[in-house]
């Protein structure tokens, strides 16, 4: 599995990489909070310290948790019981006091990932909402025996939102999926996009706006 430390003090970063390493692990650090919000998301678990030197570990997790479901486990020397409901409230998976035994944090981390079910997760390859057909190997989508015209962002676009079918989908999360970067300058690239999208499916109400927060496509459409 491929995991992201978040460590900025060397000699706890190594000790990190080594032991997750010899479990079978394929670590890589970063040293800054900003680092990790840029290349989280080939990673399947995160470490994360807190004492970070240029923002706070926990406004990371925070930013972090907008946009991802991935198990994040906080490694710090913060032990007092404010941080840890604070840690843990803000959406860590885990929370592990320096030092920590690295046998506990081997335990720690494939638990978490466990309870994810990121081992045994099968890949979904076709959605189907009503009449609406999303094929995602073909990268098509179809209404009945109508293929739509959808530009590949439009694809990824539906692709996503039918994929969370029920659930709200943020505007960070469909910034950081498609774009890469959910905290940059926000761009009107999303709206365009989406009235595109829109346009093409012909189906008024379907793609739902959640003032404020993001998107939603019913589970169940009409």
């Amino acid at each position: 599995m491929e995991l992201l430390i978040v460590e900025d003090d060397d000699a706890m970063a190594s000790a990190l990489a080594a032991a997750v390493v010899s479990a079978g692990h394929h670590p890589t650090r970063v040293a800054r909070g900003a680092d990790a919000l840029l290349v989280h998301r080939t990673f399947g678990v995160i470490l994360l310290d807190l004492g970070l030197p240029d923002m706070d570990g926990l406004e990371v997790l925070r930013k972090l948790r907008q946009v991802t479901a991935v198990p994040i486990l906080i490694l710090t020397a913060r032990d007092d019981e404010r941080s840890v409901v604070l840690g843990l409230r803000s959406g860590a998976d885990d929370y592990l006091v320096k030092p920590v035994k690295l046998v506990e944090l081997l335990a720690r981390i494939e638990a978490v990932t466990r309870r994810a079910g990121r081992y045994s997760a099968a890949t979904q390859k076709n959605i189907v909402l009503g009449d609406l057909e999303i094929d995602l190997e073909r990268r098509v989508a179809a209404r009945g025996s109508e293929e739509l015209p959808l530009t590949a962002t439009e694809f990824d676009l539906l692709a996503l939102l039918a994929g969370h079918a029920g659930s709200v989908v943020t505007r960070e999360q469909i910034l950081d999926a498609l774009w890469g970067d959910a905290f940059v300058a926000s761009s009107r690239a999303l709206d365009v996009h989406l009235t595109g999208l829109r346009s093409k499916l012909q189906r008024p109400g379907f793609i739902i706006n959640v003032r404020g927060v993001g998107y939603r496509i019913e589970a169940d459409p009409a």
